[in-house]
């Protein structure tokens, strides 16, 4: 059975993104590629995604920028869903369904494209929240870099029961797993 996961990274004071949207706070942090909750093992347990729209613009913005639209090449290999009300620049080839409304509606599908893998809902906080909130999130694994922000995109703005399931460091990253409390 596959687990809805949200799998990020957050500052001490449990910010994704500073005021700015910038991860550049993120970025100059180390970790091991094959440590614990790492990425890559993750990644290959995944088989669809949900992010929100600030999180797609931001991968459109850092790594497309600089390049023609018909250069892009989406970084996952994995279908995804983005949550928008707006309208946003294409990706081509990408497979990207755009989507709005109720998640509970797109978590189905999303399942049944991920098959006997995960789901990951990537960012933000609270398109995270809103899966928690209609009951379809299972998992919290979050990286928390030892910087605060004090202010910026919360990683998950509800209340929200957890479980420590898994505690571990990867270099400068405290690392945990936490199962939702139904």
């Amino acid at each position: 059975m596959s687990l809805t996961q949200y799998y990020t990274a957050s500052s001490l004071d449990g910010f994704i993104a500073d005021p700015d949207n910038s991860l550049e706070w993120l970025l100059t942090r180390m970790s091991e590629d094959d440590g614990p909750l790492n990425y890559g093992a993750f990644i290959a347990a995944t088989g669809a995604m949900a992010m929100g729209s600030t999180t797609y613009e931001w991968i459109l913005d850092h790594e497309f920028a600089d390049k023609d639209p018909v250069d892009w090449r989406w970084p996952y290999d994995i279908p995804c869903w983005v949550f928008t009300h707006r309208e946003l620049p294409v990706i081509p080839d990408s497979g990207i369904v755009f989507a709005s409304g109720d998640v509970g509606a797109v978590h189905r599908a999303m399942v049944e494209a991920a098959g006997d893998r995960n789901v990951w809902v990537v960012g933000g906080g609270d398109l995270a929240g809103q899966f928690a909130d209609v009951g379809l999130l299972d998992e919290l694994i979050v990286s928390i870099a030892p910087v605060t922000l004090g202010a910026g995109a919360p990683l998950l703005p509800r209340r929200l029961e957890l479980k420590v399931e898994e505690v571990a460091q990867s270099i400068d990253f405290a690392c945990v797993r936490y199962s939702v409390v139904r």
